[in-house]
């Protein structure tokens, strides 16, 4: 074994993609296979296991995609490997840079691509640059319809559409849905640039809410307000909360669960 072996590992759904990176790779010995994968959970714990230094990731994958594995890997490993995605779609290739892959291949490719792709695979972890905040900046198109989350050796999906709300608690969120409450570490203001603002509005610095289940909003106080939802819940609104409220329920119901 070369005394400098790169440690890989490979996820992709179809085993043909995996057999051809396998027969890319026998060209360059100084990269050992650790681990193959052929789904997102598989390569999460996969790469928490090995940690490896090169990734190579398909984007479109059951039950996780690329980038919700990339987001659970960057919360539990302090240097996460550098990234190569490969995929027969050309749309995601922005959220791929944004998210510091260090290429992207798009399925067909030549060796001598790829050759291209690993020397900068090789040139980046000279830097080891760790991925900062995958979902911010997304186009509208591109947002999530998911938010994963890890709870020790578990991983938990929560649809946006099963979203209630979220609450700010220190460096992390509580995102309640169906009557549970699962904790993410993330900033509220990172989780807020992801979601849709005419789904869900920040009502308060520590709250955001799907107006889908909001039933009415009602004076607390003589300046304050608050949001009850569906289910009982009472949530605080902040005065520029009430207003970006009364824009967003404006649009989608004319007010008219709004108590003045």
């Amino acid at each position: 074994m070369p005394p400098h072996t790169l440690r890989a590992v490979i996820v992709d759904d179809e085993e043909l993609a995996r057999g051809f990176l396998r027969e890319l790779l026998q060209a360059h010995p100084e990269i050992e296979i650790v681990a193959e994968c052929a789904n997102g959970f598989e390569a999460v714990k996969a790469i928490a296991e090995t940690t490896p230094d090169l990734l190579f990731l398909d984007v479109q994958m059951p039950k996780l995609d690329g980038f919700e594995v990339l987001e659970l890997i960057d919360q539990t490993l302090q240097t996460p490997p550098v990234v190569i995605f490969v995929t027969a779609y050309d749309q995601y290739a922005m959220r791929a840079f944004d998210a510091h892959a260090v290429d992207y291949l798009l399925k067909p490719f030549s060796a001598e691509r790829f050759g291209k792709a690993l020397e900068r695979a090789k040139s980046r972890l000279g830097e080891r640059r760790i991925p900062v905040e995958l979902a911010a900046g997304r186009a509208p198109a591109e947002r999530p319809q998911r938010i994963v989350v890890k709870d020790g050796t578990r991983v938990h999906v929560i649809p946006l559409d099963k979203l209630d709300y979220v609450e700010a608690q220190d460096d992390y969120v509580a995102l309640h849905s169906g009557g549970r409450s699962h904790l993410k570490q993330q900033s509220i203001a990172s989780l807020e640039a992801t979601l849709d603002p005419a789904r869900f509005v920040r009502i308060h610095r520590s709250a955001i809410v799907n107006l889908e289940r909001v039933a009415r909003i009602e004076p607390y106080g003589k300046e304050s307000r608050i949001a009850i939802l569906n289910d009982g819940t009472r949530l605080s609104v902040s005065r520029s909360g009430y207003a970006r409220l009364l824009e967003a329920m404006g649009d989608s119901q004319g007010n008219r669960n709004v108590t003045r």
